[in-house]
């Protein structure tokens, strides 16, 4: 590994955490910490909730799902479609909403408070309950972040999986540690742009270099024609299943509290239709850059003389005859070594990092958070002071951090597959029960609380014991229905508390003013 490619991602390193360190010093209270007192401006909400969002699989996992089967299959072009669908469906109905809904709602600052406040659950249980939710799939989630940094510090500069891990964690717990939330969102700010200008740089270079689009598409096609073909595989049962499970990725974003917890902290609700049109430019555009990567890395791959790769511990194989990547979510990291000076190599790893950090610390801010209000301060210390609650988020992210390592030190680990089975378990447990929440005055404390424990168990249950036919089924599809099933009727069966019904009433006048 070059010595310059090592000196910039160092520098870049060490800017996030200047970042952090001055972000200590303005973060006075909880409320700083967990929501930065609710003063974001659009554009940082926005960049700060796609960075935070899309993590280290677009510029790892997704590339990499695409190198495999090109446009066809679940996880590529459908995929897309489905989560740019999801992202503008939350931006567009739920931001204004809920970023209303919170502040009316006794002020709420994470989402079991919001929970606990908008159905008046008076034992708390509602609020533990989503709490816990919360630390089991973020545990996973984060890890996935972990895997994805072990990725990139292992391919490239050498390091043994286990320590890359480590150096990886300790980076981004520090900044976390240091700065809560107005360090996340500044940094992941300037990690959504750098993300950004990554995933349009590098597929246009490597175009250009492999001869244009028709070379790449020829490539590909001489490999396996299905992988051209977003309708491969529709006409058969499994091929149509790959299909929906790619689209269902969408139904994710309605209970992704890292995401979500953004549309709360802007600092008017004035302010979504702007950081709307910010958010979604950026995610179609590193969507698309995303996906051309993984494609036109196949081509490039396959065609192109790789040799010095094996230089900096990527494995190419052969199969079939065709030269491919033995670990396809490396092919970014291949890019940047093939194409580019040592120093804007650099920034790209940088760009990898950024988007593995922007989603941990994202995370571990909110399962911090869940530790602070939901559990501390809730059950066992009502009257604790702000600082106090401060240092109590700040241990627990070290702790939440720890545990996810330890689930990341397996070094056959995927990506894509951690973070599919956490974004199936919010989306599932939360995303319905939100939606109705904010729409449905009926809507109960009970059945609120049985749609959430509906959706995470079926996702649980179906995600790790079930397989085969109607079971390979994305989990966050069943479980996002019977979530809306069960809170249907479980809330048809009580009645809400007017007091409920005044909150909700108060809303809605608030949204139309």
């Amino acid at each position: 590994m070059d010595q310059t490619v090592l000196i910039t991602f160092i520098v870049y390193l060490i800017g996030m955490l200047v970042i952090g360190l001055v972000m200590y010093y303005r973060t006075n209270n909880l409320s700083d910490y967990v929501l930065g007192g609710r003063t974001l401006r659009p554009s940082v909400a926005a960049l700060s909730a796609g960075a935070s969002d899309m993590s280290g699989w677009l510029l790892l996992g997704l590339p990499g799902a695409v190198y495999a089967s090109g446009f066809g299959g679940a996880y590529g072009g459908w995929m897309a479609i489905g989560l740019a669908v999801g992202a503008y469906l939350n931006w567009q109905f739920v931001a204004k909403r809920l970023r209303i809904y919170t502040e009316v709602s006794n002020n709420s600052i994470t989402i079991p408070d919001f929970l606990e406040n908008r159905f008046k659950d008076n034992s708390h249980v509602l609020r533990v309950i989503s709490a816990l939710v919360i630390l089991l799939f973020f545990t996973f989630y984060t890890s996935s972040g972990m895997v994805a940094g072990a990725t990139l510090f292992e391919a490239s500069f050498g390091f043994s999986y286990q320590s890359a891990l480590w150096i990886g964690a300790i980076v981004v717990v520090s900044y976390t540690f240091l700065g809560g939330f107005l360090a996340v969102v500044w940094t992941d700010f300037f990690q959504g742009i750098l993300m950004l200008v990554a995933l349009i740089v590098v597929p246009i270079v490597a175009l250009n270099e492999l001869g244009g689009w028709d070379a790449a598409v020829d490539a590909v096609g001489a490999i396996n024609p299905e992988h051209l073909d977003m309708m491969a595989g529709l006409g058969t049962f499994a091929g149509a299943i790959a299909i929906i499970s790619g689209a269902a990725w969408g139904l994710g974003y309605f209970g992704q509290p890292h995401i979500i917890v953004r549309f709360m902290a802007l600092r008017s609700p004035k302010d979504v239709p702007k950081a709307r049109f910010v958010g979604m430019t950026w995610m179609i555009l590193g969507l698309y850059g995303a996906l051309f990567t993984g494609f036109v890395g196949l081509a490039f791959i396959s065609t192109q003389d790789v040799a010095i790769l094996s230089n900096i511990g990527i494995e190419v194989v052969s199969e079939n005859g065709v030269q491919l990547l033995d670990n396809s979510e490396v092919i970014f990291i291949a890019f940047s070594q093939l194409l580019f000076h040592p120093v804007i190599a650099g920034i790209l790893l940088a760009a990898i990092l950024s988007a593995i950090m922007s989603t941990i610390d994202s995370q571990l801010l909110v399962s911090s958070s869940a530790v602070a209000e939901d559990f501390y301060k809730a059950i066992f210390r009502k009257k604790a002071t702000d600082k106090e609650l401060v240092w109590v988020g700040r241990i627990a992210t070290i702790a939440i951090a720890l545990v996810a390592a330890i689930i990341a030190m397996d070094p056959e680990a995927s990506v894509l597959e951690l973070v599919s089975y956490a974004w199936a378990g919010f989306g599932a447990a939360f995303g319905p029960t939100i939606i109705l929440a904010l729409f449905w005055k009926r809507v109960t404390r009970n059945g609120a609380l049985a749609g959430i424990i509906a959706g995470a168990v079926t996702v649980v249950v179906w995600g790790n014991f079930l397989e085969g036919g109607i079971f390979d089924l994305y989990e966050i599809v069943p479980g996002f229905v019977l979530n809306l099933i069960v809170t249907i009727i479980i809330s048809l069966l009580g009645k809400p508390l007017p007091e409920m019904e005044a909150e909700y009433d108060e809303t809605v006048a608030k949204l139309n003013e």
